[in-house]
């Protein structure tokens, strides 16, 4: 019974957000976005490159919308979305013939290589599923995929976030670098 008794939850849920907020963390993750999509799809078209991926739009809630979380900090972004995309790479390119192992070990490992770390950044847990699941284009990066997208994309979206979360007298970012 004290197992299903755990799953009521032990507080009641946060309080709403002011305007302010929501407005600046829209502020942000439009810009944020809109900077790595503009490079993949104006840049970098017609390359075998690759600046967006899915997870980003993860990352976005928490770097533009949750900034005070350990989880949105810089270390954890970067370091998150790099040590992910190395281990799915590499989950990919050992187990690619059998994909459902390949996709476990990637997401599984990822997590506990980004706790040893001190990165862990949940989004990062998609930039490695994304690493064995992608496209071909995706595939054929290899190990360039943790360089480009994860890691360029990656710091393109904490610049934008140090311009604008730190516009606002009410908003401070980063809470800590390492």
């Amino acid at each position: 019974m004290d197992y299903f008794e755990k799953m009521k939850g032990t507080t009641k849920s946060p309080p709403r957000v002011s305007l302010s907020e929501i407005i600046w963390s829209w502020i942000g993750a439009f810009f944020g976005i809109a900077a790595v999509a503009y490079i993949n799809y104006n840049l970098l078209e017609g390359t075998d490159l690759v600046m967006i991926i899915g997870s980003f739009g993860a990352s976005a809630v928490l770097i533009y919308g949750a900034i005070k979380s350990p989880l949105a900090q810089p270390r954890n972004l970067i370091g998150g979305h790099v040590i992910s995309a190395v281990i799915g790479v590499a989950s990919y390119q050992l187990l690619h013939a059998n994909m459902w192992l390949a996709a476990a070990v990637a997401v599984a490992t990822a997590i506990a290589v980004m706790h040893a770390t001190k990165t862990l950044h949940p989004p990062g847990g998609a930039t490695s599923l994304i690493a064995v699941i992608g496209s071909q284009k995706i595939h054929d990066l290899g190990y360039l995929y943790a360089i480009i997208p994860a890691g360029v994309g990656a710091t393109i979206m904490l610049v934008v976030a140090l311009l604008v979360n730190n516009i606002p007298r009410s908003r401070r970012y980063p809470e800590f670098w390492f």
